[in-house]
């Protein structure tokens, strides 16, 4: 297992920029030091605290929310696996990993993922820093293209999970932004099994500007099967095939998620809902099925009840 990045060996701020910057402004330039009990406690910490933290969160989206999860079987449980979302909140990161491996990430821990993570979000005090590390995170600093985050991806996702956002940021207004060619970087450099993940929902349980989750929301979670890039392998390792890479990855599952959130609200309806089923090369399609009513389908042991239509591989 992997541990958090020492910053001790980074190079530090100059005494004059020292002087002359705040210290959140230090805090947004370098990840916090970390001592030598910290990464001997830290395998266990780690594994209590993500394990704790998930569980806490599963309550809240599965119990005080409404969550749907489709795809799971996609992700499996293979070392370097890359989950790439779209990104709509700060708990975007805890949802996909929840969604993906709990609670089976409490016998094997190797399957709680790493989080690319802002500095300024979740390193802006010394107890958030701590959570961070403890959940996994890699210190990305302000204003992006960091190098050694980028190093340090490369260092820890051959040998576990990985959750991450090409959009680099949450979206204002629920659109999907272009995908960024650092993720896709990392994807030439590593060769991971990379999975799309398409969320929805998460802009109204946590606002961007909001700290605590608002509660019965609907929230929607896809899976779609790994994605081949191996031509563009024999490319040279340039930004535009690195963007090749993201844009290729970032056409398949969003498009069709709106279709999957049309299911859900005609199946809370209560109207025939469109039966949402898996194939090859996409995370869903839709097909639109008939139903009965309540009374005919007890009826007629045949006849499939309205809202009964179900999504398959939510596992």
């Amino acid at each position: 297992m992997g541990m958090p990045a020492d910053s001790s060996s980074d190079k530090r701020p100059s005494n004059t920029d020292t002087d002359s910057g705040t210290r959140g402004r230090r805090l947004a330039q370098h990840a916090p030091r970390r001592g030598k009990l910290f990464h001997l406690l830290w395998p266990v910490t780690s594994y209590v605290v993500t394990n704790v933290t998930v569980t806490l969160l599963w309550l809240v989206f599965f119990v005080f929310n409404r969550t749907v999860v489709i795809g799971r079987r996609n992700v499996g449980e293979e070392r370097n696996t890359l989950l790439l979302s779209n990104h709509q909140s700060m708990l975007d990161s805890f949802l996909v990993g929840l969604a993906a491996f709990y609670p089976r990430s409490w016998l094997k821990p190797q399957l709680i993922p790493w989080n690319p993570a802002a500095a300024e979000n979740f390193y802006k005090n010394p107890l958030l820093a701590w959570l961070a590390d403890n959940w996994k995170c890699i210190w990305v600093r302000e204003g992006r293209r960091d190098l050694h985050a980028l190093h340090r991806m490369t260092q820890v996702l051959p040998r576990g999970v990985m959750t991450l956002f090409p959009e680099g940021t949450r979206s204002r207004d629920g659109a999907v932004g272009p995908g960024r060619p650092g993720a896709g970087l990392l994807i030439l450099a590593t060769r991971p099994r990379v999975i799309p993940v398409a969320i929805d929902g998460m802009r109204a349980v946590l606002p961007i500007g909001r700290y605590l989750p608002r509660i019965f929301k609907r929230i929607a979670v896809s899976f779609g099967s790994p994605v081949d890039y191996t031509d563009l392998l024999a490319m040279p390792r340039t930004r535009e095939t690195a963007q090749a890479v993201i844009d290729r990855v970032m056409s398949r599952p969003w498009t069709r998620h709106g279709a999957a959130l049309a299911w859900l609200s005609a199946r809370q309806s209560g109207i025939s809902p469109p039966a949402v089923r898996q194939h090859r090369g996409a995370p869903w399609s839709v097909t639109t099925q008939s139903c009965s009513s309540p009374s005919a389908a007890s009826a007629n042991a045949g006849a499939r009840p309205c809202g009964a239509a179900g999504w398959t591989a939510a596992t």
